[in-house]
């Protein structure tokens, strides 16, 4: 699931080419998860409280499964969009029903440990899953990826029947604790940061093949390598945002966002030059999710004792980042910009995610926490939907 979200950066021009799209339409593609996972994390999340958690993953990974069949399957554009974004309602249901799973199954003592696993398996779909997917997309044409992903599916759901115990259904949550977790303007601007700062990242990611190989004229067949050390650069920049994030949230955060801005200005200047567009991809990667688990703790931190509304409500915001950046930068790529138009968007929109970020480092946000619950009602209520809020 994490591999299929932006596997298609490094199929874009098979896709346009085989669909008899343009690249900036074809990045629609990204753009319709986005929107779907936006959607589907805090809908489906409430959506599914009353089902059986088992059924509700197993039917999320068999409708996984069918959305990709049809991508793979079908030569209209249209209904590989529809695909997608089916295809990414099932994710937002697995990611969060499948947060509650693990945390509950590891215990209130090992829930940090559980949700770090989760991330672990978002950042071995970006190290690894997806250059393998271009690879293979290259070897077999973008199709190939989708057929792999449909069976791995299939496979999943069969073991998640086979170890996932049974449980009784649960009665929902208080409506009005959920709104009311909303109140806090500190949720607003965390959400905000997520939106802003993913958006930015994401808005170049969606279109780095063409920028490496038509702008820094890196050969086709070295894009996976280069994206190998964007996933590279994520798992570090996870790893160090997480620790630091602990200390001194806010510092890290406009740390991170601030050095994120400066490597996406320096990547629309310098990407002619192939080593200094390879260099400054990896740092992309390292800056741009360094602040990822330090924003999805102080979402759950602020959004006080009843933060499931909240919580998947962080699982979309970095999915409304994804779909303005990416639909922004496909307008950027087609304009006289062309492959310099989406790092140019995707710094704007990481340097106004300083404003939030100020906001909050100004009203010592902190420093101002309400009671967080016991540790057994956090792993079942205050999950982050989404890979993004997960860290």
């Amino acid at each position: 699931m994490g591999a299929t979200e932006f596997v298609i950066a490094g199929l874009l021009p098979e896709i346009a080419d085989d669909l008899d799209v343009s690249l900036s339409q074809a990045g629609l593609l990204i753009t319709a998860f986005a929107v779907g996972m936006t959607v589907g994390a805090p809908v489906m999340a409430v959506a599914t409280l009353r089902l059986p958690r088992r059924s509700t993953l197993i039917l999320a990974l068999v409708v996984f499964a069918l959305g990709h069949l049809v991508a793979a399957l079908s030569s209209s554009f249209a209904l590989v969009l529809v695909a997608r974004v089916v295809t990414a309602l099932a994710t937002g249901t697995f990611w969060c029903v499948g947060a509650i799973v693990a945390t509950t199954a590891a215990g209130p003592a090992a829930t940090s440990r559980a949700l770090g696993m989760l991330l672990g398996g978002m950042t071995v779909a970006t190290v690894a899953g997806v250059p393998l997917g271009a690879w293979l997309g290259q070897l077999s044409g973008w199709r190939g990826p989708f057929w792999v992903l449909a069976a791995l599916s299939a496979g999943a759901a069969a073991v998640i029947g086979r170890y996932i115990p049974a449980d009784e259904r649960r009665e929902a949550p208080s409506a009005r604790a959920e709104f009311a977790a909303l109140r806090d303007v500190r949720v607003w601007l965390t959400l905000s940061s997520m939106t802003l700062l993913m958006g930015g990242v994401l808005a170049t990611y969606t279109y780095i093949s063409p920028l490496l190989t038509e702008r820094a004229g890196i050969p086709a067949g070295a894009v996976p390598v280069v994206l190998t050390g964007y996933g590279l650069g994520a798992l570090l920049g996870t790893t160090i945002g997480g620790r630091l994030g602990d200390r001194r949230p806010l510092a890290t955060l406009i740390t991170a966002a601030a050095a994120t801005t400066l490597v996406l200005l320096l990547l629309t200047l310098l990407s002619p030059s192939p080593v200094a567009a390879v260099v400054l991809v990896t740092l992309l990667g390292m800056t741009g999710f360094a602040p990822t688990p330090a924003l999805g703790a102080l979402a759950l931190r602020f959004a006080g004792s009843a933060p499931t509304l909240a919580s998947g409500l962080s699982g979309a915001a970095p999915n409304v980042g994804i779909a303005l950046g990416s639909w922004t930068a496909g307008i950027a790529l087609a304009s006289p910009l062309g492959q310099a138009g989406p790092p140019l968007v995707g710094t704007v929109a990481a340097a106004l995610t300083l404003v939030p970020l100020t906001a909050l480092a100004l009203m010592r946000a902190t420093r101002a926490e309400r009671p967080r619950p016991h540790p057994r009602a956090a792993a079942d209520q205050s999950i982050g939907c989404g890979p993004q809020a997960i860290g």
